[in-house]
Order: structure tokens, then sequence, then C-alpha cells
């Protein structure tokens, strides 16, 4: 393993600031330290002007294996992960087969062993029916138990009520939730076919995935949650009237966390008239007021993580009608150059942005050994010049679909480099495809 000192970097880590040298030796952090003399055994980089930050632990994505492989798979979006600074990823369960057994779990950590340039874990899906496989889950050999509390994902809907408080109350791990109340959504849906027929406008999406319908679910998730002392987490906020059920101050102190993703701090319901289905997604992108409120939740640390929700669906599905297209948007090879947007427009300063991203997935989900530039601990790393703009074309898009939401849109700043695990994964031309991620561990 080659070993590496990054030298002169402005290190972005912990709520500081500060200029230091960085060693990397045998896949770890050796010295944070200023000055650092180089050895014969190492390469130099001098990142003069560049800031350092944690690799991005992207704790929400949908790589499409099994059973999606013409949409994605996990070679091909780990691939755009590293390139976007991602090092880690916690993958959802809707593939198919589902996530839903133990042997699937265990397959799934098989295949990403053998092709994930990324570090990986991934979510036991929950359904109606599978309470003794949730009760015998070792809870180190999964990053969560995933609940879709909505219809977003077929059969893998959990609307039982007594099934629903049962795995609040017996979850031997932390509980991530989906939440979306279905009957709302049908109900909106029967009214836009009454007044559309068959061409309901996509701009019609945030009225049928509505807001009345993400917090009737994610209230009763907090209630279930609350009643049972469950260790909640609830996925990708996209309403102002839902903040209010989280509050702000440092992830530690809390058992109800909330997570949003960088496209719900990018668009609002106006960029339908221009990207129509290829920013449908669900939750749906709803109102600029939405999305600022989210913004200022993310600032105090009442949203306490970002992610993506990458979820890849080829060009040609999502220029199908309104209501064949599928949702879901890639996102994770320029997530985090998304997400720095906001400290360069002043709304969230880069020290939380960096907060939201990588500590606290790593606290919230009791990541080993990760999430922090920290002596001893894994050197998973992104360097990333502010002073690079990067205007994003579809030759470069790394993801199997082949398309992003972002093409043609200038972000502010490059990721230069990422390391996995003390590999230079991504140099900022290209991937090395011999890099493998590990299996993340968990402290609990």
């Amino acid at each position: 393993m080659k070993n590496w000192l990054i030298r002169n970097a402005e290190l972005v880590n912990e709520g500081r600031r500060y200029i230091a040298d960085v060693r990397l030796r045998d896949g770890r952090i050796d010295v944070i330290a200023e000055q650092l003399d180089a050895r014969a055994d190492e390469t130099t980089v001098d990142a003069s002007g560049c800031w350092l930050l944690p690799g991005m632990i992207d704790d929400q994505v949908h790589f499409r294996e099994p059973g999606l492989e013409h949409k994605a798979d996990f070679a091909t979006e780990s691939r755009a992960a590293v390139a976007g600074g991602i090092t880690s990823f916690m993958e959802m369960p809707n593939s198919k087969p589902t996530t839903t057994t133990l042997d699937a779990l265990e397959d799934k950590y098989a295949r990403a062993a053998a092709k994930s340039v990324a570090n990986h874990a991934f979510y036991l899906g929950a359904t109606n029916d599978n309470l003794d496989v949730i009760r015998a889950l070792d809870p180190k050999a999964a990053c969560g138990i995933k609940i879709f509390m909505g219809a977003s994902t077929g059969n893998m809907l959990v609307d039982n009520p007594d099934t629903l408080d049962a795995i609040f109350r017996e979850a031997p791990t932390i509980v991530v939730t989906h939440c979306e109340d279905t009957p709302t959504i049908d109900a909106n849906l029967a009214r836009e076919r009454e007044r559309y027929g068959g061409a309901i406008p996509v701009e019609r999406h945030p009225y049928i995935r509505s807001r009345e319908a993400c917090l009737k679910s994610s209230t009763l998730a907090v209630e279930l949650a609350r009643r049972h002392g469950t260790r909640l987490h609830i996925l990708h906020i996209t309403t102002a009237d839902e903040l209010a059920l989280f509050t702000p101050g440092p992830l530690r102190d809390k058992r109800i966390t909330a997570e949003t993703c960088v496209h719900f701090l990018h668009y609002s319901e106006r960029d339908y008239a221009t990207l129509g289905n290829r920013i449908k997604c669900n939750p749906a992108i709803k109102s600029e007021s939405d999305r600022e409120a989210i913004v200022a939740a993310v600032r105090e640390g009442r949203i306490d993580v970002l992610a993506t929700d990458h979820a890849p669906h080829t060009i040609e599905e999502k220029a199908l009608p309104y209501e064949q297209a599928p949702s879901g948007l890639p996102l994770v090879q320029f997530a985090l150059q998304c997400a720095l947007e906001q400290s360069f427009d002043g709304t969230i300063p880069l020290e939380r942005v960096v907060e939201s991203l990588t500590h606290a997935p790593a606290d919230l989900f009791q990541v080993k050994e990760r999430g922090y530039l920290r002596e001893g601990y894994y050197a998973d790393l992104v360097l990333v010049d502010p002073r690079k703009p990067h205007t994003v074309t579809r030759e470069e898009i790394l993801s199997r679909c082949g398309w992003s939401p972002f093409e043609g849109h200038t972000f502010r700043s490059s990721i230069v480099s990422t390391w996995v695990n003390g590999r230079r994964a991504w140099d900022g031309t290209r991937v090395d495809d011999s890099v493998r991620g590990m299996r993340l561990e968990f402290d609990r």
C-alpha cells in the first residue's frame, strides 16, 4: 500500500478550520501536524489552498443490485461516489429480491466486497411479515432497520399497525423510516386523475406526495418512537411542517433525529418547469419556503444529517409520462459539491456542512473509526479545491444511468482527490478500479 503526505491543507474537522499536514500510512491517518518532513516511501501532495475533509458518509443510497442492474450496480455507483468525495455508503433494501432476510443481507455484503470502490453497509428491510428476522438481527450486521411507511417501494410498504408497533418496540438497532401516508397520497392522486385524466403534469407531484402525507406519517413514527424509546432516524425531510417534530442541538443528546438530502437544499417546485420528471422523487421536492426552512434547520442542527437518496433510473424511463416515470435522482457524484454551495452562499457555515455529511452519520450509526480526521482513524478523506469551479457535463458521469439533473450547472468547487482506507480512489480525473472498500463496522 502506498503511503501519502498531504501538505499545507486547510483541514475542516470537528468545528475547526486550520492548516496542517496529514500523513497516511497503512490505510490509516498516522499523524496530523504542522510541517511534517517527507519520507522516502511516501507520495507527497501539495494541498495549498484546498480543503481537506473527512470522506462523506452517505446513509441513504439505492445502488440497484441485485435485480435492477440495467440501472446501476455496486461497481458503477461506488465509482461515481468516490469521484464525488463519498467514501462510505449505506444501501437501501428495495432491490430484487428485497433485503428482508439475513441471507439476502449477507449476499449484498459479498457482492460489494467483490465490486465496490467505497466502504459499505446495508439495511435490513422491514415488511408486514418478517418480524422474526428483525428480532434475530445482530445489531452489528446491518447499519439499521429500514421501514417504508409509504407507498414508495411497492411490496415493502409496512402498513399493519400491530407490526409497526412491534418493530418499534423490539428493534435491536436504529430504525430509519421513509414517512409518507399512503391513503393520503392515494386520495390526492385520485383527485388529480379526475382533473387531468392520464396527463397529470409533473408540477402536481408535490401536491400528490403532499406535505400532509409527510407530516401524518412522520408524526406517527415519532409517536411510536417516544412510546417505546426507539432510536429513530427519519429520512429525507421535505417540509417546513415536519420540523417541529425535531429539536436543534447536538446529535449526541437525541433519540429521534432527522435527515434531508442535498437536492432538497438545491431545488424547489419552480424547477419542475425545466427539469420535469428528472427531479421527480419521493418524497417530492416542494415549495421555495420549504427549501428555505430546511436550509435553516440544517444550519441550526434541527436536521442532523445530509445524504443523497441516490436512486438512478434510465433516461428513457424518466421520459415516460408522469404516472409511469419512476421516482428518484442520481446524485452521488456531485452531492458534496452541491452541499458545499450552501457555504459559498453563506446560508450554512462550512463547518456545519461538513459535520452533517461526515461526523453526524458516523456518530448516528456508531460507525467505527471513520467520519473524522483523527490520528488512528481509517484514512477516508476528500480534498476539495474551493477556487476551481466545475461545470457538470454528461460525458463525465460515472453512474450507469448516464445522466444527472446537474448537467450544465456550475459548482464553485472541484473534487481533487478521494482516499478510501488510505488508497487514492479518485485523482481528479479517473477512478482507481483496483481499490476495494471495506465492510463498515459498528461500535454497538
